[in-house]
């Protein structure tokens, strides 16, 4: 599945601090802004997975359950 997300990238000092506006929780961090940005998805992906799981819980084995692609 393919999502884009908002990355606000800051210099502070000798690093770069990224969050998500879109994603409460999501920061990332590095010496370049290419590591902050990928600190930044990682983050991301981690928040989104345990949010799945987490909604995922207590559902009934009997309910549909089906994917659904947001483009």
């Amino acid at each position: 599945m393919h999502n884009e997300f908002t990355a606000v990238i800051e210099r502070d000092g000798d690093w770069y601090i990224a969050y998500c506006p879109e994603i409460p929780g999501a920061n990332g961090q590095g010496r370049t802004i290419k590591a902050c940005r990928k600190s930044l998805a990682d983050a991301i992906a981690l928040i989104l997975e345990d949010r799945r799981e987490d909604g995922l819980r207590g559902v009934p084995k009997s309910a549909i359950r089906e994917t659904v692609t947001v483009e």
